[in-house]
């Protein structure tokens, strides 16, 4: 960050190498320029997902339900540390997590009138049992403990631009093609 408090985020080509930074807003508007992100998936013990409904200040995809955490790494800053970071900031707790994969996509907010370009690294932990969240209210409206069978039941009903972020669409789907490919 700047003296101003600004948040800056890594500019990336398509293979997520750094081609410079950009203030965080600003990377978001007009049509977005392509930077790094990271999503995080936590599951508790019985393999339920915890998501997140977005607190209706945020500045893009306000009050939609999406993966646990997510954000965007500081420059200089490595993905696992801002991950953990984040995980703290907005959920209050500390889970090991291992990055699974990494995929680019693209979306449009047009009620804020901005645009993610983002090459997202997916984190993946398991919450301990009995461990204590403590959501931050400026980032996080509720969360919820989410089955499969729920979220794709919830998906199925839900038209594009319903109840989920579409980061979270994409990674759901890219997870559920990796399930049917592994069942054959």
């Amino acid at each position: 960050m700047n003296e101003k408090n600004e948040e800056w985020v890594v500019l990336v080509d398509g293979s997520d190498r750094e081609t410079g930074r950009m203030e965080k807003l600003e990377a978001h508007r007009d049509g977005g320029r392509r930077h790094r992100a990271f999503s995080i998936l936590l599951f508790d013990v019985e393999g339920r997902w915890l998501l997140q409904r977005r607190a209706e200040g945020k500045y893009h995809f306000p009050g939609l339900w999406t993966n646990a955490c997510c954000s965007h790494p500081r420059p200089g800053e490595p993905v696992a540390a801002a991950a953990a970071r984040r995980l703290r900031e907005e959920l209050g707790v500390a889970v090991p997590l291992e990055e699974r994969f990494v995929f680019e996509y693209r979306a449009e907010s047009p009620a804020e009138g901005l645009a993610e370009w983002e090459v997202d690294h997916v984190l993946v932990g398991t919450l301990p049992d009995g461990a204590a969240l403590g959501p931050n209210p400026e980032e996080v409206a509720e969360v919820r403990f989410w089955t499969e069978r729920e979220i794709e039941a919830a998906m199925a009903a839900d038209p594009p631009s319903g109840a989920f972020t579409p980061w979270f669409s994409c990674i759901w789907k890219r997870l559920q093609a990796e399930k049917k490919e592994n069942a054959r």
